[in-house]
């Protein structure tokens, strides 16, 4: 009988060891998942802060590239390449963003991907805004060859219109003109012989006696001389061997046409001009051009 009472103290103590341990250990379970819940939960929170950056950052460098953009600089085809290949990895990444959770490695990736990015972007910025600079020298040469050009067109233009200027005051100077002129009206008899008249009915040719003014720089040599004769009425006398010719900057058709030699030595010259027409009373006038220009004008009247 004292044996069976000493057994059951120690059966109810092994009992209540037994429950402690089961406490313990529950207890320990409790800490331990509780544990790992706010370690969970804090990870979950790291994740979404920091997939918030992350998207903050994509917007800011998005909007870096746009304002790059604003400024419509012409881009070569390999800056245009990069700006695409830009823009088509941020969509990338912020698709990869948008997901639900990320794991711990995705959201790595995401964040060496954007670093990678930003370095890119910021690589961009600079390649666009060394092209500005140099789009505006280009521009400054441009316009300043542009002045250049200007100036020296306005210079030749100048100097083409003096040269033009002198070029007509050089031929209007070597042209010859007159220095003494007299006409005087002739009969001819049978015999031939010349009688100088002074009424238009018996006149049947004149002789236009002329000398030339002396002038060193005119041509010496065979000079064509295009003579024309208006009669009383303004009417130009022609024949059917008239032809025109060029003086003073028109074209004018002639009554005849000679030549002489000019020696600017004082010589005299004489033409003779038979009236196709019978001369009328009158007033006639007589005008005489060579090298382009007038060499004078003289007149005579028949009774």
């Amino acid at each position: 009988m004292e044996n069976q009472t000493g057994q059951t103290p120690k059966k109810n103590s092994n009992v209540i060891y037994f429950l402690i341990v089961v406490v313990l250990a529950l207890l320990a379970t409790d800490v331990y998942l509780y544990l790992q819940k706010n370690k969970s939960d804090t990870k979950i929170v790291y994740q979404n802060d920091e997939k918030t950056k992350l998207q903050t950052e994509l917007d800011s460098l998005e909007a870096q590239i746009e304002q790059v953009n604003l400024g419509k600089t012409k881009m070569s085809a390999a800056l245009q390449a990069k700006n695409d290949s830009l823009k088509s990895k941020i969509r990338v990444l912020r698709r990869e963003l948008a997901k639900g959770k990320l794991t711990f490695a995705e959201l790595s990736k995401a964040q060496e991907d954007v670093k990678q990015l930003r370095y890119f972007v910021t690589k961009y910025t600079a390649d666009i805004d060394e092209l500005k600079k140099q789009n505006v020298s280009l521009t400054t040469e441009r316009d300043t060859l542009k002045t250049n050009l200007a100036t020296v067109s306005q210079k030749a233009t100048t100097l083409q219109k003096q040269n033009e200027d002198l070029g007509t005051k050089v031929k209007v100077g070597s042209a010859i003109k007159l220095a003494t002129s007299e006409v005087v009206a002739y009969k001819i008899k049978g015999s031939g012989k010349e009688v100088e008249v002074k009424r238009a009915s018996p006149a049947k040719k004149i002789k236009i006696s002329f000398t030339v003014a002396s002038n060193d720089i005119a041509e010496k040599g065979m000079h064509d001389i295009f003579v024309r004769i208006i009669d009383p009425t303004g009417n130009l006398i022609t024949s059917t061997d008239s032809g025109t010719f060029n003086a003073d900057g028109q074209d004018l058709q002639f009554t005849y046409k000679t030549s002489i030699d000019f020696k600017n030595d004082g010589s005299g010259y004489t033409i003779d001009w038979a009236n196709p027409v019978p001369f009328e009373k009158g007033t006639y006038t007589v005008l005489l051009y060579a090298d382009g220009f007038t060499m004078g004008k003289t007149s005579f009247i028949l009774k």
